[in-house]
């Protein structure tokens, strides 16, 4: 069951890959105001930026936590509540980021660049913040709203069993990343269409948020998939080919 975990973290991560040259060419193309764009070679830039690859191995590791429950699932050994609060902490967190990114692109679409002084703000560094002001500002509501979606999901390690938990879990990250790509998108077209410096960057971090989100909360879905696939050609063994 692990190796088919760990084949769906690949695949997820093969599709993340995949997917983050022609998401920025499209979010950073030749339809905003300026006419201006992302060239191909400044987008492959982004592979040289350990920003970049610090979140693919955070979006990684939360993919692979999150196949923890329903490994357990397949192996018919489910012990205990404590490993429930593993997918419950991992969930919170992609649903903390998802409602951080998406008030981000509401704040950028609705005060171009000041959307980003409450970040500022935070750090209490409002006139000249710099990057690791910019970063405390962020980690900050990011915690904030990490701990209140893990109180909402906490009772639910009590009363619900393993497969009832597994399909909240997969829906509300499902249902979040939509919502807020339906926020994300439209916010990104807006600043776009203005001569906004900074803001694009809020919006198209929701965008990646919610796309990055969507399609980890698919990988319980296609686990299950390779597990069913497994049973099917696993070879039966001689007491099970015998008559009742």
């Amino acid at each position: 069951m692990k190796r088919w975990a760990i084949l769906t973290v690949l695949l997820y991560t093969l599709a993340l890959l995949l997917l983050t040259v022609p998401v920025i060419q499209i979010a950073f193309a030749k339809w905003g105001v300026n006419n201006d764009h992302q060239t191909f070679k400044e987008t492959v830039q982004v592979f040289a930026a350990w920003q970049y690859w610090l979140w693919l191995g955070v979006l990684v590791a939360g993919q692979l936590l999150l196949l923890l429950l329903p490994i357990n699932i397949a192996e018919k050994r489910l012990p205990a509540r404590r490993p429930l609060k593993t997918p419950i902490i991992v969930t919170a967190f992609f649903l903390a980021n998802l409602f951080l990114a998406g008030i981000t692109s509401i704040l950028c679409a609705a005060f171009k660049e000041d959307g980003f002084l409450p970040f500022a703000f935070l750090s209490g560094n409002v006139d000249n913040p710099s990057t690791l002001d910019c970063f405390v500002g962020v980690i900050i509501p990011l915690f904030a709203f990490w701990l209140m979606w893990a109180a909402v999901f906490r009772r639910y390690t009590r009363s619900d069993d393993p497969d009832t938990l597994l399909q909240r879990i997969t829906r509300w990250l499902l249902r979040g990343s939509i919502l807020e790509l339906l926020i994300a998108v439209p916010s990104h077209v807006i600043v776009r269409r203005r001569d906004d410096c900074c803001a694009p960057l809020g919006t198209f971090w929701g965008i990646a948020t919610g796309i990055s989100v969507m399609l980890l909360c698919f990988g319980p879905g296609v686990f299950f998939l390779f597990v069913e696939r497994f049973q099917r050609l696993k070879p039966k063994s001689p007491d099970q080919n015998k008559p009742a």
